[in-house]
């Protein structure tokens, strides 16, 4: 930052404190560049900014705070199969997974529910859906409510199922919640890995009440545009046409239970203690 910047902002505050709107941020590329977010890529949680790994914990487990979550699901269907380090424009998407959104070019249908590649059975090898849901999230760490706003986003293999010994899926976890009368910003959830999937899966539990002291706090982090910015479902657009529809090479546990919007004619076959992080912060391994 330019030191006449600096002293631009200390002398007019404002200009940070009403937010960022959507024209700077639609030309500046649709980030602020300073994205954090948390992976399970491999079955290990990490720390990604900008990017980049800066961290990775050993644990099997973590303990956050929801302090904001999409209203629905979100869609992605691209055409060739993901490589790792490779950046690549979907070919349809959708926000809500229910229609495809505006910026689509191509749709693949006019609706989620009778696009082919939302059939239970159309991805690779005839496991789960071509086209791809997650739930985004933004979360806080328990020892640091006014810390980073992180990105969350959950896979479906992590959205929905059945409980298991008092933990759940991400939308049955909420859904217990709301069944007690309890929004999920008010409770510290303890995510952890699913040992029996096949594919790094999360599964959530509460295991403590967010302070009174910090409800104000986590109340502000929900409505920051940090938290904006990772609930909303941004695509990497490329200049470069589309190559030509093929399947998404990805491996899902159909025991899963992941909505089902229409069956197609192919069959899927089948095949603690408690701690708390007390934290978590401390226990980020640096990156080399």
């Amino acid at each position: 930052m330019s030191n006449d910047l600096v002293a631009l902002i200390q002398n007019n505050p404002a200009l940070i404190e009403t937010g960022l709107d959507e024209d700077s941020l639609a030309v500046a590329g649709g980030s602020r560049g300073n994205n954090k977010r948390i992976s399970i890529d491999g079955g290990v949680f990490r720390k990604i900014v900008n990017g980049k790994e800066i961290g990775s914990i050993e644990d099997r487990h973590m303990n956050i705070i929801f302090v904001k979550m999409s209203h629905d699901p979100a869609r992605n269907y691209y055409a060739s199969a993901f490589h790792k380090g490779v950046k690549a424009s979907p070919v349809c998407w959708s926000s809500n997974s229910k229609t495809p959104d505006a910026g689509v070019k191509t749709p693949m249908s006019d609706s989620c529910s009778n696009c082919e590649k939302s059939i239970k059975g159309s991805g690779n090898g005839g496991m789960g859906t071509a086209c791809r849901l997650s739930w985004r999230t933004a979360i806080v760490l328990p020892n640091d409510p006014s810390g980073d706003v992180m990105q969350f986003v959950i896979p479906a293999t992590s959205c929905f199922g059945d409980e298991d010994n008092g933990r759940w899926p991400f939308r049955p976890y909420v859904q217990m919640l709301v069944n007690n009368n309890v929004s999920a910003s008010r409770v510290i959830t303890k995510m952890q890995f699913d040992t029996k999937a096949s594919v790094p899966r999360v599964i959530f539990s509460a295991v403590g009440a967010v302070q009174a002291d910090d409800y104000a706090i986590v109340r502000t982090q929900g409505q920051s545009q940090a938290a904006e910015n990772a609930v909303k479902l941004t695509v990497f657009q490329s200049d470069e046409p589309a190559a030509p529809a093929a399947p998404v090479h990805e491996t899902v546990d159909e025991s899963l239970h992941e909505p089902v919007l229409r069956e197609s004619d192919k069959s899927a076959s089948a095949s603690a203690t408690e701690s708390t992080v007390t934290d978590v912060i401390k226990k980020w391994t640096k990156k080399k």
